[in-house]
């Protein structure tokens, strides 16, 4: 019988290796077995996003007259005139404490109001109701009402605050710079709170109530509750909404062109509204204009990945 097993070992045959190039030939072949699905998605994204950035690195290497024809290459023309704007440093700092001012006070404010929304309490789908009105308003019509009512003839906030006792006479808001800006801002965040609300909302409908529940039997308090497990567990949720209302918030060119146009001057100024001025107003230069859309780009990119990096978002991704 030994002999037996030993003959049909020696009988067997063992598969040939398949060659290399047919292995690598099936493994690209699995690679792009999901690009029929993902295919529409990528020309979409190539279309949308990446087409523009290209046209507006070209566009800003251009000669381009203010009537839009090309006159020309003019290699880095466009950014050394951007670079020697006198108002170049000041608007690219105000933008970026426009865009952390907000967004910080958008975040801040949003958690207490997704806390107050995801409670229990009589009318609450009023309330969610209410708070989406803002955001399904149109930004532009939104900054128009609030710049009427501004007005330092007839507006209401006047009227209000001399009613109350908080201030003597009219004040005419959207011609100081700061108090213009102030309010500015609180328009911005005014807008932004609905969208960032209800994405912290559903993030506190994921946290389980066995969390919570374990969390009381362990004698945790409110606020130990709150920072040691809702804010950690609200991780993904507020990173989604502050890179989107990052992006939001700087390109936010509504609110600050119908409530102060940038003025008094470029004061009020941020690098949207500063970017249009130099393509439509004075001279009308496209292509330094362009030049400015390149350095908002970046700009974005670098505050996008600042707060990646400052959340920790590759660790996350990691565990």
């Amino acid at each position: 019988m030994h002999d037996t097993i030993e003959a049909q070992g020696a009988g067997a045959t063992t598969p040939a290796p398949a060659p290399p190039s047919t292995s690598a030939l099936r493994r690209f072949g699995r690679a792009l077995g999901p690009l029929p699905w993902i295919g529409p998605a990528v020309i979409l994204i190539a279309a949308v996003v990446l087409w523009p950035v290209i046209e507006m690195v070209r566009t800003s290497l251009l000669r381009i007259s203010s009537s839009g024809a090309t006159l020309g290459t003019r290699g880095t023309g466009n950014y050394r005139d951007l670079f020697d704007e006198s108002d170049l440093v000041s608007v690219l700092l105000r933008t970026v404490v426009w865009v952390v001012g907000v967004v910080l006070v958008t975040i801040v404010v949003s958690l207490a109001l997704g806390q107050l929304l995801n409670a229990r309490f009589p009318g609450r789908r009023l309330v969610r109701w209410a708070v989406i009105v803002p955001w399904a308003a149109s930004v532009l019509m939104t900054a128009l009402t609030w710049k009427w009512m501004l007005n330092y003839y007839y507006g209401v906030v006047n009227k209000v605050l001399q009613g109350v006792g908080i201030i003597d006479h009219p004040v005419n808001w959207l011609s100081h710079p700061a108090q213009a800006m102030m309010w500015m801002m609180w328009v911005a965040v005014f807008v932004s709170l609905p969208f960032t609300s209800f994405v912290i909302l559903a993030g506190l409908q994921t946290v389980p109530d066995e969390v919570y529940e374990a969390a009381r039997v362990d004698g945790a308090g409110r606020a130990r509750t709150y920072f040691s497990i809702t804010l950690p567990l609200l991780r993904p949720s507020l990173l989604v909404a502050a890179i989107i209302n990052v992006i939001n918030v700087f390109n936010s060119f509504p609110i600050i062109y119908a409530m102060t146009g940038g003025g008094p001057g470029s004061k009020t100024d941020t690098s949207t509204t500063f970017m249009y001025k130099l393509a439509f107003t004075g001279s009308g230069d496209v292509g330094e204009s362009a030049a400015m859309a390149v350095v908002n780009f970046a700009l974005i990119l670098i505050l996008v990945l600042v707060y990646l990096r400052v959340v920790g978002w590759r660790g996350e991704a990691q565990s």
